[in-house]
């Protein structure tokens, strides 16, 4: 048994560090890269430049000519950047936008439900009407995930939510009016999830008492649904067989699924609502670790596994894949993982911009374990659509539910490759509460390390810029949280603020980086641009995130040579300065198309 050894804040008012640990890394060589953009951000792009890369010339010496017969012009899959919605799957039909707009009022925790008012009720409850007689087609038809979504959140706020965010006078009337109608169009499933018991409606219907799916899986489901309706909680084994009874979806014909998509809805929304345990977030988090077979060992030292939020970023620079060009250089393997395009942000992906920039991004498990051995490499991408193809089945409907499932914190713990040596995560978070999760699913993993990040949009990148002296309410961001094992035995736990003194670390514009307001192409490739200058060694605030958080999570995990987290973050500008990183990107691109 661990023992866990208390540790005091350092005694720098301006942050507080993990203590070191003694492990090794390894040395590159310096190489000069020169590298010059084809585009301006903000210039306009035709059709007829969509198969162009954005690296036109890159000066690698020694190697310029195989990059450039390496094919990157061809690699990348180019869309129309007028389209803001452009990484979005053409094959998921949108949700109804007036049930939508409710859902994110009402689809969320005891605290943080707005109740809707009296106009808004009538209106979603007239709409749900007028689709269930199909009297609405295309994109105004309210989805069966909708339904599940919308009745399954109406059901636990009368059920088991506070006063304040229970039923609104004006949700009770349109109610009232609203019941008798649907009632009689609505499917059985959805009228048992809209009263299970009979006793929400006034007994109105005995369909939900009676309710109980259709062949075993819906079954179990529908007992399950019930416990969570009325705002209870369930067991480790029984979430982790639902999920692995139901799933993966059938996109092609939904009609032959296990289980009907509100019923489904219904359950992974309502699990989010009533917060969930411990037990019902191992359970989201390890259900589905063999679904490929038992992940392969990298023959690396030190690796760590990256849990970037899945939905991708909005409003700020996103810089994850650029720090892990970083942290190769000096023998700090990383995995990155998640999804091209995921709701309800919708941002920036490492997906994106990988794909944008001419690498692969269907590489298998095994693929990405041969990249983080090579020397030239030593960082990977993994995708949910490769890794976890049955978690990955889910996209489609997460959309039309509107809020994040309990899969959104779950998906951030992941080992797709594991490492003959020291293993770390380090994930983000922006809820206040997720980060004592989170760090229960990494050490459940069995990592010699875990981090937390309240970084910028919840993500991993911590921020130059001065706290607000009127930013009080909740955890600030640039908080963290971890533990780390001891070599001689123990651990040491720690958490705190970090704040940016820009003369300690020698910054010298501690500004906020806006980043996209839209996923649109346009955006994708002004983040990639931003990156890739600050890779070339242009000071500015992206060069500034990267050299931080790359140093930052070195000395929190307790790398060796970061000790110190000056001496991290000198490490990391050499990395930059030197052009090792930026070649390690351009190897990354080449060689992901190459690796058996």
């Amino acid at each position: 048994m661990r023992s866990a050894i208390a540790y005091k804040p350092n005694s720098n008012p301006h942050y507080y560090f993990f203590s070191p640990s003694s492990r090794f890394g390894r040395s590159r060589s310096p190489v000069t890269v020169r590298l010059q953009l084809p585009y301006s951000a903000n210039k306009s792009l035709h059709r007829g430049n969509q198969r162009k890369s954005l690296i036109r010339s890159v000066g690698v010496d020694p190697g310029v000519d195989e990059l450039d017969e390496s094919g990157l012009i061809e690699y990348g899959e180019r869309r129309n950047p007028a389209i803001s919605s452009s990484y979005r799957g053409s094959r998921w039909p949108k949700p109804n936008q007036t049930v939508h707009d409710a859902q994110a009022r009402i689809c969320t925790g005891p605290t943080q439900t707005r109740p809707l008012g009296e106009d808004q009720a009538f209106k979603v409850l007239e709409t749900i009407l007028s689709s269930a007689r199909g009297e609405l087609k295309g994109e105004e038809e309210v989805s069966k995930a909708q339904l599940g979504a919308f009745f399954g959140a109406m059901t636990i706020r009368a059920n088991a939510f506070p006063e304040a965010t229970q039923w609104s006078e004006g949700e009770k009337r349109a109610m009232n009016k609203y019941w008798p109608f649907l009632v009689h169009a609505l499917p059985a499933d959805v009228i048992f999830i809209a009263d299970p018991e009979g006793t929400i409606m006034g007994g109105a219907t005995s369909i939900g008492p009676s309710f109980v799916g259709n062949g075993a899986t819906e079954m179990r489901l529908v007992g399950a649904l019930r416990e969570v309706l009325a705002g209870g909680h369930l067991g480790y084994e029984e979430v982790q067989g639902l999920l692995k009874d139901v799933l993966p979806l059938c996109s092609e014909d939904k009609n032959s699924a296990n289980v009907s998509e509100p019923l489904l809805s219904a359950f992974l929304i309502g699990q989010r609502m009533n917060g969930e345990t411990d037990r019902e977030l191992k359970a989201y988090c390890l259900a589905f670790d063999d679904e490929l077979g038992p992940p392969p060992v990298a023959d690396v030292s030190s690796l760590t596994h990256y849990g970037e939020t899945y939905d991708g970023n909005t409003r700020f620079f996103r810089g994850t894949l650029f720090m892990a060009a970083v942290r190769a250089c000096y023998g700090e393997s990383s995995v990155l993982h998640g999804v091209e395009w995921m709701p309800p942000k919708g941002g920036i992906t490492e997906e994106q911009m990988l794909k944008f920039m001419g690498a692969s991004t269907n590489l298998s498990t095994l693929q990405a374990k041969k990249l983080l051995e090579d020397d030239d490499v030593g960082f990977a991408y993994i995708s949910q659509r490769e890794a976890h193809p049955s978690l990955y089945s889910l996209l489609g409907m997460r959309e039309h539910m509107k809020k994040r499932p309990p899969l959104a914190t779950a998906e951030k713990v992941q080992q797709y490759v594991r490492a003959r040596g020291w293993e770390s995560i380090v994930a983000g978070f922006y809820h206040e509460g997720y980060e004592v999760p989170l760090l229960m699913l990494m050490r459940r993993r069995g990592v010699h390390a875990g981090l937390v990040v309240k970084g910028e949009e919840g993500g991993l990148s911590m921020t130059t810029k001065f706290r607000s002296i009127s930013a009080s309410k909740g955890l600030p961001v640039n908080y963290c949280s971890g533990f780390r094992e001891l070599e001689i035995g123990g651990s040491i736990e720690s958490d705190g603020y970090v704040g940016m003194e820009p003369k300690t670390y020698c910054y010298e514009n501690p500004a906020a980086m806006p980043g996209p307001k839209t996923d649109s192409w346009a955006h994708v490739m002004k983040t990639i641009e931003l990156g890739l200058a600050a890779l070339r060694g242009e000071r500015g605030p992206a060069y500034d995130r990267i050299v931080l958080n790359a140093g930052m999570v070195d000395h929190l995990l307790g790398c060796r040579g970061a000790e110190d987290v000056l001496s991290a973050m000198d490490r990391a500008r050499e990395a930059i300065d030197s052009g090792k990183a930026l070649k390690r990107l351009m190897n990354y691109i080449k060689t992901s198309h190459m690796v058996k």
